[in-house]
């Protein structure tokens, strides 16, 4: 059986940094419970949908935020997952330190994109004050993280180990993995352990055309998940990683469904659902890690999937 953590990062942006305070309330109610003249598919929806197939989720929530516009609106977001009984987890985009009301870190009034950007001291200090605003929500068991972006380095596994969280899953081998000083010369795509954590890449994989990616609902048509999901199943792999995002039923405007992953992620649910025999769709809480002693090559998806995929591509960006 392959362990499958289907992941959402919860995070909320407010189309620029200008203006925020005005621009917040409708980004929240955007980026959460994603709104739209045809009905809310957002967070509650997709929780929902999991719900109905018995699935648990893997919710990454992004709390940096309140640090800029209180605590009352993490709290909604983690009453919202915690009541519909998915896993709470950590994660941060660092682009929010220096919004702060009272700086986290007061020799940092600058924005800096990344969280590889800061020491492991500094790192280490953001997350901390990631888990006490998550405390203050009433999650006191976070046992795992992701960075913005996947945009970590060494340091960040180091800062994990020094705040106790066991778990991590920011390496995208498709992304900032390679260069981020986290195993050097090797492409990790299965789990391993490093400075005391224990971490859960994201799955990826080669495309018809050779290029890398990882396995995402808007990236990754429905037929290029499945096979990927039974191609690992039959190379014995631990895990199978699949990204999210609270907001990513919406179209790119953000004003209207987007029925082809809608679409995508009816199917997979009903699929997980339907093979759960096969498929072990589960959380952090309660994993006995077992890192590999061998890396795999990248999984592999035929081109005939690609070209389908990118048909449905085009028609996203002209009709979304």
């Amino acid at each position: 059986m392959l362990d499958v953590f289907f992941t959402v990062d919860v995070e909320i942006w407010c189309q620029g940094w200008s203006d925020l305070d005005r621009q917040f309330p409708a980004a929240f109610k955007r980026y959460v419970y994603g709104s739209t003249p045809q009905g809310d598919f957002g967070l509650p929806y997709k929780m929902d949908v999991l719900n109905r197939h018995g699935l648990k989720g893997v919710f990454f929530i992004e709390p940096l935020f309140a640090l800029r516009f209180g605590q009352a609106a993490l709290d909604e977001i983690v009453g919202l997952v915690r009541e519909r009984g998915h896993e709470v987890q950590l994660h941060l985009h660092t682009e929010w330190a220096d919004e702060a009301a009272e700086l986290v870190l007061p020799g940092v009034t600058e924005k800096r994109q990344h969280l590889r950007y800061f020491s492991r001291q500094e790192q280490a200090t953001l997350i901390a004050k990631g888990l006490e605003l998550m405390k203050r929500a009433g999650v006191h068991d976070i046992n795992a993280f992701r960075a913005g972006s996947f945009a970590f380095n060494r340091d960040t596994l180091l800062a994990l180990g020094d705040v106790g969280i066991p778990f991590d899953s920011s390496y995208n081998a498709s992304m900032f993995g390679p260069d981020s000083g986290v195993m050097p010369g090797e492409r990790m795509v299965e789990p391993f352990e490093l400075d005391r954590v224990h971490e859960y890449p994201m799955t990826v994989y080669r495309d018809g055309t050779s290029q890398m990616r990882h396995a995402q609902l808007t990236a990754c048509s429905f037929r290029e998940m499945e096979g990927l999901l039974w191609q690992a199943l039959e190379q014995r792999r631990q895990s199978f990683v699949i990204l999210s995002h609270g907001f990513e039923l919406l179209n790119r405007a953000k004003d209207r469904p987007d029925t082809v992953v809608v679409e995508r992620f009816h199917k997979l649910c009903a699929f997980l659902d339907k093979h759960r025999d096969s498929f072990n769709v589960r959380g952090f809480q309660g994993l006995k890690p077992a890192p590999v002693s061998r890396q795999p090559a990248p999984l592999h998806s035929p081109l005939h999937r690609t070209g389908r995929r990118l048909v449905a591509q085009v028609y996203r960006k002209r009709f979304g």
